[in-house]
């Protein structure tokens, strides 16, 4: 199933997307019984497919993106947190931070994994079946505050608002049993930045699952942003930042497209 978040008529509701584009009203909640009604209905505006509980996230988790910073392959997932209330919606625009202002704004592409059972030491083995399912991310990052405002954290500058794009849909674990090889790309202004597969993690997704929830507990709707490949902005020559007026475009194999266009934060 393609789960999708939407307002309709003023509020809010959950659908099931089908592959002719149509969608279906969906009862109950995305940790409980979830039934689809048949109902068809037409989506207002698209939002984000979760309103996590926590993001937790992956760095350095591809091998040529960890190459192409010249960092060494970790030893672990290197895990970071970003502020719940930087999710921003499918269509929505990405604002460039004024108030604390950078001028160095990056797109990361990212498998967002999203948890649907309580994890606490789950092993390997049986870390999928803790999963609702998958979307994409984007990872957006101001690496002035990532690297130099925030004392050696990188929290910082990965939370200002609307750095956490999430969508369009969830598909879930029945539909995509397997997420180890999944085309992943990002589109800035019709040109290919990112382009790679799944493939190339250096942890998969039960790995990190059985990492992070090793001595801690990841609760349902905990969406962990999995790592981005090689093609960041910020290793060009010379850097690629994001600029006003600019559209960016993750895109993932089997799941979607999500894609934001940039401006800056209001006054």
């Amino acid at each position: 199933m393609k789960i999708i978040r939407f307002l309709a008529d003023g509020a809010e509701h959950l659908g099931s997307l089908h592959p002719d584009g149509t969608v279906t009203l969906l009862e109950g909640s995305l940790f409980g019984p979830l039934r689809d009604t048949g109902r068809r209905t037409v989506a207002d505006r698209l939002l984000a497919p979760i309103e996590p509980r926590d993001i937790i996230c992956v760095g350095l988790n591809y091998r040529q993106h960890a190459a192409e910073t010249g960092a060494e392959t970790p030893a672990h997932p290197i895990m970071f947190m970003k502020n719940s209330g930087a999710v921003q919606n499918p269509g929505d625009p990405i604002l460039l931070p004024r108030r604390l202002r950078s001028d160095r704004v990056d797109y990361e592409a990212e498998l967002a994994v999203v948890i649907g059972r309580r994890c606490h030491n789950v092993r390997r083995d049986d870390a999928l079946a803790h999963v609702l399912g998958f979307t994409c991310g984007n990872d957006v990052s101001a690496r002035d505050w990532q690297r130099n405002g925030g004392g050696g954290q990188w929290c910082r500058g990965k939370s200002f608002a609307t750095f956490c794009p999430l969508g369009p849909a969830i598909v879930t674990t029945d539909e995509l049993p397997d997420p180890g090889s999944l085309g992943i790309r990002t589109i800035l202004n019709e040109t290919v930045m990112q382009d790679c597969t799944t493939a190339d993690m250096i942890f998969d997704v039960p790995a990190i699952i059985e990492f992070f929830s090793a001595s801690m507990v990841l609760r349902p709707g905990t969406v962990i942003l999995t790592g981005t490949p090689h093609g960041v902005g910020m290793a060009r020559k010379p850097p690629v930042f994001l600029q006003p007026g600019d559209t960016v475009t993750v895109e993932i194999d089997r799941i979607g497209r999500l894609t934001n266009p940039v401006a800056e934060e209001p006054a």
